[in-house]
């Protein structure tokens, strides 16, 4: 029997508190396990399947995440409805955006694409247990401004494999940071946030595993006095054997953007 494919782009958000991450395992909740049965629900017999932009690990949020969704035989005719169903069926920390039909060409994994995070976080003082799953509380005092510095030798062209969980010797570990800071936050607020908080944004067209969250370890090193500005430099020369052993907390990472090329 002849199966014709339909292709979608669709965009989602997501607390990553409760989940285990996005890629399906054995006994636990994922993201991508409460889509494909909310898809499952809502599509009947219809057959699908689906594929992510990228795994993020458990605790990790998205603000703008990517999924590609085939659907065989039957296309969607009404995005609209189709978005409407789908949230009303999805567990309340999962929000569908939106919905565009793209052509067979079209790669969610393998098209280039552009990703933008953040990390959130304050330093000095306990904050709101309502806090937690978007923001880390470091309770030492950080020097945030050596951190700003720090923060803006990632960018460009380096050797990261100072900055790969589990690196070994066959890995590409040279990428390109787009664009890396540290701002003041205005970007997530809440009555029940402390006055100052903080952003680390980073943005690039691939990262590694928690290679974000190892940068975010050194800065936050580098805040304590434990490593100065030149370790950083050094650690991402092409002969650096440095590891990186610590790294930040999951629940302060936000996806905050997809954007394909």
């Amino acid at each position: 029997m002849f199966n014709k494919r339909y292709y979608y782009l669709i965009k989602i958000q997501y607390l990553g508190y409760r989940f285990h991450g996005w890629q399906k395992q054995p006994d636990v909740k994922t993201i991508h396990l409460m889509i494909d049965r909310t898809l499952k629900y809502i599509l009947g017999e219809t057959r699908f399947k689906t594929l992510g932009a990228g795994r993020t690990d458990a605790m990790v949020s998205a603000n703008e995440a990517a999924l590609e969704l085939f659907i065989y035989n039957d296309p969607i005719t009404d995005f609209d409805d189709f978005l409407d169903l789908f949230n009303h069926n999805l567990p309340q920390d999962i929000r569908a955006l939106s919905i565009k039909e793209v052509d067979k060409d079209f790669n969610v994994i393998q098209d280039s694409k552009v990703k933008e995070y953040h990390y959130v976080f304050s330093e000095g003082q306990k904050n709101h247990p309502f806090c937690a799953p978007i923001l880390t509380t470091i309770l030492e005092p950080l020097n945030v401004e050596l951190m700003k510095e720090g923060a803006k030798l990632f960018e460009g062209t380096h050797f990261f494999k100072t900055y790969c969980y589990k690196a070994t010797d066959k890995g590409e570990y040279t990428r390109t940071i787009e664009s890396c800071e540290i701002i003041d936050n205005d970007i997530y607020t809440a009555n029940f946030f402390p006055e100052k908080t903080y952003v680390f944004k980073i943005k690039g067209k691939g990262f590694m595993r928690n290679q974000i969250r190892l940068m975010m370890g050194c800065l936050i090193k580098l805040g304590r006095g434990e490593v100065d500005l030149k370790y950083i430099e050094d650690s991402l020369l092409p002969d650096s054997k440095e590891i990186m052993d610590f790294i930040a907390p999951a629940s302060g990472l936000i996806l905050h953007s997809v954007n394909f090329e």
